[in-house]
């Protein structure tokens, strides 16, 4: 069955046919079928982001990104620990939340929203805070869509000794990221952003030389990422618990799909091709970015609300019923809505959505 409209978010997202058809057959998580394909995603996952495999590990985790970020944080950090947190968003906090949860100790790094994180922040918070012995940062905040840069904060901080977390839910496998290069140490993403497959599980990209040392750090049983790591080891790519199955085939299937459409770099360059074309559209429809073009991500794009008296519910019920789905703003002080443009989302499809939005502006000036 054909989708009734474009999903333009940033996952779940809109996924091909092929994917979807991925689906259709039962398997069974303990079958050794089932466990090489289990590990040729993790091989997959690896080659993606251009680690060594012997100085790299990539461990799936049962349930949303979520789930992932929270594994590393109950999993990685020792009672002893201090954790940095640079939050320029909901999901920085969110990070604060799950170590409020734990009990784990955190200083928060907090940014204006409209502002990225710059190294000169983390700089003086690290230099005034000698315990700091984590750091966590977001690489594309989806609150508002802005890229972090982590190619500038990650290395120095690395150079301290201290363990870096990166959440990279958003952008992983549509923006390069040199994961071995500026030393990330784990890496966080899901199935259902720009690798596009459906939600259903999360993976973490660990160094296995700091992944080695959390044996017994874990606070939860679920989430406890070293002891997956190490059962998936040992038992030939077994999860610990019930994995979903249907999802891992669909995940597979939309790697495969990422090499055919010619890899990384080029998905890389759609997501761009597709924001610009979205924000010039929108722009030229009256609409005003957020987010200085500088450190726009290609992922989503925040918009503020054209006028005073701006309906976006209706706004929103309107470009469903044309065939399109978008998101709600996410920050207080300026009120917002998002347009995502990863997926299966083409230039012919943002080109529908501009001429839908201007048709639904010329009928509210012939009211």
């Amino acid at each position: 069955m054909d989708n009734k409209y474009l999903l333009l978010t940033p996952g779940p997202l809109t996924t091909s046919s092929t994917v979807k058809k991925a689906m259709e057959f039962d398997y069974c998580t303990w079958d050794d079928d089932y466990k090489k394909i289990t590990q040729s995603i993790r091989q997959s996952l690896l080659a993606l982001a251009d680690v060594n495999p012997s100085k790299y590990t990539a461990v799936p985790i049962q349930g949303s990104g979520t789930y992932g970020v929270e594994s590393v944080i109950s999993s990685v950090i020792p009672d002893s620990g201090t954790l940095l947190i640079a939050m320029n968003g909901a999901y920085g906090k969110r990070i604060g939340q799950m170590a409020d949860v734990y009990g784990i100790n955190h200083i928060d790094l907090v940014v204006d929203e409209q502002s990225p994180v710059l190294l000169s922040d983390v700089k003086s918070t690290i230099e005034n805070h000698p315990e700091i012995t984590h750091f966590a940062m977001i690489h594309c905040e989806t609150t508002t869509g802005i890229l972090n840069p982590i190619e500038d904060i990650v290395p120095w901080v690395h150079e301290k000794g201290i363990v870096t977390i990166v959440d990279a839910m958003s952008s992983f496998g549509g923006i390069p990221i040199d994961v071995s290069g500026i030393n990330i140490d784990f890496l966080i993403s899901s199935t259902n952003k720009c690798i596009q497959g459906v939600p259903g599980f999360a993976f973490v990209i660990a160094k296995k030389s700091i992944l080695e040392t959390t044996a017994g750090i874990a606070r939860t049983l679920s989430l406890d990422l070293y002891d997956q790591y190490n059962e998936m080891e040992k038992n030939n790519g077994k999860w610990r618990f019930t994995s979903p199955t249907h999802v891992v085939h669909a995940f597979a299937q939309a790697l495969e799909e990422l090499k055919l459409e010619g890899g990384l770099q080029r998905r890389y360059k759609r997501y761009q091709s597709n924001q610009k074309q979205l924000a010039s559209g929108m722009e030229h429809l009256g609409f005003k970015l957020l987010i200085d073009e500088k450190w726009q991500s290609p992922i989503i794009t925040s918009f503020i609300y054209p006028t005073d008296d701006f309906d976006f519910q209706e706004f929103y019920n309107e470009l469903k019923e044309a065939g399109f789905v978008i998101y709600p703003g996410k920050i207080s002080q300026v009120p917002t809505f998002r347009i995502g443009n990863i997926g299966e989302v083409y230039r012919d499809d943002i080109a529908r959505l501009l001429k839908a939005i201007e048709q639904i502006q010329n009928r509210e000036k012939a009211l």
